[in-house]
């Protein structure tokens, strides 16, 4: 018999039965007024969900798109950018910032532990024509979250702008674009907002269409000039995937039904089930408590065993499919995912199928340990 598949990865993640639902009604045009009346509807509540009063447009591409249209809509040769990173996605910044010809200041931190606040801050006073910050929110190689809020405060002080990656984040740890003084933050469907990959969803500040607006790098597609005007109407430039903004639109009934405040409260509970799981059963996380991920968890594997070894069993033996370290970090850690549509029960899954992991690769390891762990923090404050 085929295992059933539980997937543990930091996107695409489990999409619920009531999105995929929604997704399967037939088709409709995207030039026909029940498609600007979703679509009108769908960035209402996105305005709730990530706390901005900004402009957003929504892209048919996959996350890093929504990136690639922050870089090219911000960026003309020959300006001066800085990047933060801690982890490897906080490189694609660099990336995308290199591509489009900008002067990138790379400031690197330590994988497993947050941006230096005070550093940014010493650095724009260093380099008073910088002309924009881009960030991580949440480091999904390493299950580290940056004080962006903090970033936001310090950065306000200056011209330059604040864009921010949440895309493995929004929907699952609190961000409040506005009032953290972010003036671009890009997202994507398939991580906490609980849909298939395939959606892109950026806010833009006030600020931001200043810069925008005198920008000449080439773009076409991320052109966010032409989606403003297109918004005008509840529309998009080219056609988009109506199938997936239907599902967003039921994905988001069900975050806003739930309560923004209640969803953050379970992602941090699943992720204090998650360490202390990993706590009992000896192994050694990455990430500080102070800021521990509450979408992915880090951990290292035992010495003498490697990680992917590890997360072969868990497919192979139960189905359940961990994500694996990147760069440095290949076969040292496994990464455990507790975003979107995950709940206390996919957790004891994960923890029950870990030890046996552990087990079957030699490790001392006594069964049950984690799960009463897991368990205990489910069951603390509950009558």
């Amino acid at each position: 018999m085929q295992n059933k598949e539980y997937l543990m990865i930091p996107g695409p993640t489990p999409v619920p039965q009531n999105v995929l639902n929604a997704m399967s009604h037939p088709m409709f045009g995207h030039r026909t007024p029940r498609f600007a009346e979703m679509h009108k509807d769908i960035i209402s509540k996105l305005q709730k969900v990530l706390q901005t009063r900004d402009d957003i447009f929504i892209l048919t591409s996959s996350g890093t798109g929504g990136m690639e249209a922050a870089a090219a809509n911000t960026i003309t040769p020959g300006d001066k950018i800085l990047t933060l990173v801690c982890g490897k996605f906080g490189e694609r910044w660099s990336e995308l910032g290199r591509r489009y010809g900008a002067e990138v200041i790379e400031e690197n931190f330590t994988w497993g532990k947050p941006v230096n606040t005070d550093r940014v801050k010493e650095l724009l006073n260093q380099h008073t024509d910088i002309k924009a910050v881009f960030a991580t929110l949440n480091e999904t190689s390493t299950g580290v979250i940056n004080d962006i809020e903090t970033l936001g405060s310090i950065i306000s002080d200056t011209p330059a702008l604040l864009v921010v990656d949440a895309i493995s984040g929004a929907g699952g740890i609190e961000v409040k674009t506005s009032d953290w003084n972010i003036d671009i933050l890009v997202t994507g469907s398939q991580k906490a907002m609980m849909m298939p990959p395939g959606l892109a969803v950026i806010t833009v500040s006030q600020d931001a269409w200043k810069v925008i607006e005198k920008n000449n790098s080439p773009c076409y597609y991320f052109d966010l000039l032409k989606a403003r005007k297109s918004s005008e109407k509840y529309n998009t430039p080219y056609t988009p995937a109506i199938s997936l903004f239907v599902g967003l639109n039921a994905a988001l009934d069900m975050l806003l039904e739930e309560g923004m405040n209640n969803v953050y409260t379970r992602h941090k509970v699943l992720r204090d089930a998650v360490r202390e799981a990993a706590n009992a059963l000896g192994l050694q996380l990455m990430a500080a408590a102070e800021y521990a991920s509450p979408t992915i968890t880090s951990i290292y594997a035992p010495s003498g065993i490697g990680a992917d070894d590890i997360r072969s069993t868990l497919k192979q033996e139960f189905g359940i499919s961990f994500a694996g370290g990147q760069a440095q970090l290949k076969n040292k850690i496994f990464r455990i995912a507790h975003m979107g549509y995950t709940g206390k029960m996919d957790i004891i899954t994960a923890i029950s199928g870990l030890e046996m992991a552990l087990s079957r690769a030699g490790y001392p390891v006594e069964l049950g340990l984690g799960i009463q762990a897991a368990e205990k923090v489910f069951l603390r404050g509950q009558k």
